[in-house]
């Protein structure tokens, strides 16, 4: 297993000169509910500046007013009615699913699961999704990794796992040991056909033929939301690069943007903060990748 450096970058797309409009990447985000509203509006904030369209939505209809209130935060996303959401999936080279989604109403048991009508709702919606459009370029997070199956991931799909999820998903518990648990990423990718993203203080992504280890970051990345960040900079990166190079660098970009931000904070930033540096990060470390 190998670490993910700087001069993985230089394959990472960027726009010509000579684009117009929709060249660099169309994405659709689908998530959000009544208590997690601010989820998607990270991954939002993380996405809009790295494509040219951005497109919300979500089954929960309180989200509707609630988009309102995002549009006062950032203008550069377009809301769509989640009855008009297949046309809108169809015409995005990317989708991002599941931040923000709500898992459950009671706790029970070790994994904390329970399968209550919110359970059903998340996973019925999520497994319909990606049943209807097996061929897209899924980015599965959060309340939907939480309530997926794993024989309902579709081939290509880019996962997002906490340790936590990982094990609900895999039924493997991660290793302590770094090279161990990067077998065990990479054996469940290669089972799925996915690429996985086992987010830790060491970040492992496989999609079981290259494993790659992205270290660096501090402890300013385990406040809630941060997840959210990076499956947002995920889909963006997934619109025009290959599914294991967008995992991967959107990994390292959210490392380094908590590293850049604690020069001045320390570890005292917000989810908000890095989603408003990973741009910023993401140029400079793109720039000198390609020598620019």
């Amino acid at each position: 297993m190998e670490f993910f450096k700087l001069e993985d970058l230089a394959d990472i797309y960027t726009p010509e000169t000579n684009s117009s409009g929709e060249d660099n990447g169309q994405i659709t985000i689908i998530g959000g509910s009544s208590l997690f509203h601010g989820a998607p509006l990270l991954s939002l904030k993380a996405a809009c500046r790295v494509t040219d369209m951005v497109f919300f939505s979500s089954p929960e209809k309180y989200l509707a007013n609630v988009s309102e209130y995002i549009k006062s935060q950032i203008s550069s996303f377009i809301w769509v009615d989640f009855e008009e959401i297949d046309s809108y999936i169809s015409k995005s080279d990317a989708v991002l699913i599941g931040p923000g989604f709500m898992r459950y109403h009671t706790e029970e048991g070790e994994m904390g699961m329970v399968e209550d009508e919110v359970f059903k709702k998340t996973r019925e919606t999520t497994t319909t999704l990606l049943k209807n459009y097996p061929n897209k370029k899924w980015v599965i997070d959060a309340g939907s990794l939480q309530t997926l199956d794993a024989k309902a991931i579709p081939s290509g799909a880019i996962l997002t796992p906490n340790k936590k999820e990982f094990e609900m998903l895999s039924g493997v518990s991660p290793d302590a040991d770094l090279k161990t648990r990067g077998e065990q990423v990479s054996s469940f990718a290669s089972k799925t056909n996915s690429v996985v993203v086992l987010k830790d203080s060491v970040t492992i992504v496989s999609d079981g033929a290259r494993t790659v280890a992205v270290d660096g970051g501090n402890p300013g990345l385990t406040k809630g939301g941060t997840g959210d960040t990076q499956a947002g900079l995920t889909v963006a990166l997934a619109a025009k690069n290959s599914a294991f190079l967008s995992a991967a660098a959107a990994s390292y970009i959210i490392k380094k943007s908590a590293e850049e931000l604690a020069e001045e904070v320390g570890v005292y930033f917000s989810s908000d903060d890095l989603a408003d540096q990973v741009h910023k990060t993401l140029f400079e470390r793109v720039s000198a990748a390609k020598g620019l």
